[in-house]
């Protein structure tokens, strides 16, 4: 009598997780080179400044909205300002990595995926970086904004870019902070089947809000950030098949589900007969 094997894991969940010390190794290395790109476009003083007034200039042509309008908004209250600045400086790394700590746990295949397309573009955004300096608006003073960081704390910058030794701050175009939440939203979008899963959108929304209204970017850093990531999705395709912890649809005959025995029992709903010796068998019994 056979007995019914266990039901097949859909999507990721047949994809095995690649080794952890790989990927944590590989991943250290993403963001170490994401630093250590970003040291080398320091100074460009001058360029960075020029290219800063065309960014301006060429927002006002397309008549995009004011950065100013989203900081005049931030500014009603200090403890605003300071929760504001504050999810600036500690969510962006931590948010990114546990997004792809998950995906390990849970989700192999779109992990594997989401590694790729995050590599890819932070690979294309230190190109533009070292290609194109561009002094953010809080440095412009055209713009009229304030640096809220500076004025409100906490800041990650220290108060001079020639002498800040930890980050290139002529490295506003294209923003990697709404880059990366982009595709943590994407990526848990494609990786869930909750009904809820849109309301990860949030997280970029929240995050294009907060970068323009601390004046860390123009809308155009964050435009370019998208157009590079979608061009990378285009390329980098997710992988097929359902999650691997979604619920299978039983009532719609779901390939995951028990398959009945073709004999009966009780899957079937029909007594088992007992089972018959093999004719062979039985002509050994005779003899």
């Amino acid at each position: 009598m056979r007995l019914p094997t266990e039901p097949a894991q859909k999507g990721s969940a047949a994809i095995p997780r690649p080794p952890l010390v790989r990927e944590v190794l590989l991943v250290a290395g993403l963001f170490l080179v994401y630093k250590l790109g970003r040291q080398l476009a320091t100074g460009h003083t001058a360029e960075a400044f020029g290219n800063a007034h065309r960014v301006w200039d060429l927002e006002r042509f397309l008549h995009l909205p004011g950065e100013g309008s989203v900081q005049t908004a931030m500014l009603h209250g200090d403890t605003l300002v300071h929760i504001v600045n504050t999810y600036y400086a500690t969510v962006h790394f931590p948010a990114t990595a546990a997004f792809l700590i998950w995906l390990y746990l849970r989700r192999p295949g779109h992990y594997r995926w989401a590694r790729r397309v995050l590599a890819a573009v932070t690979a294309a955004a230190l190109v533009v970086h070292l290609t194109f300096p561009l002094a953010p608006p809080r440095m412009l003073a055209a713009t009229g904004l304030v640096d809220t960081g500076q004025v409100y704390g906490p800041t990650v910058y220290g108060a001079s870019p020639e002498t800040d030794s930890l980050s290139n701050q002529f490295a506003a175009m294209p923003s990697l902070h709404f880059g990366w939440a982009l595709m943590v939203a994407i990526g848990l979008i494609a990786a869930t089947r909750s009904r809820w899963r849109w309301l990860w959108l949030l997280h970029p929304l929240l995050t294009l809000a907060v970068i323009v209204g601390t004046a860390n970017h123009y809308w155009l850093d964050a435009i370019v950030a998208a157009a590079i990531l979608g061009i990378v999705l285009a390329v980098v395709r997710p992988p097929r098949g359902a999650p691997a912890t979604a619920e299978p649809d039983r009532e719609a005959g779901d390939a995951d589900s028990p398959v009945p025995l073709a004999s009966g029992g009780p899957a079937s709903g029909v007594p088992h007969a007992p089972d018959v010796p093999e004719a062979s068998g039985l002509v050994g019994a005779r003899r």
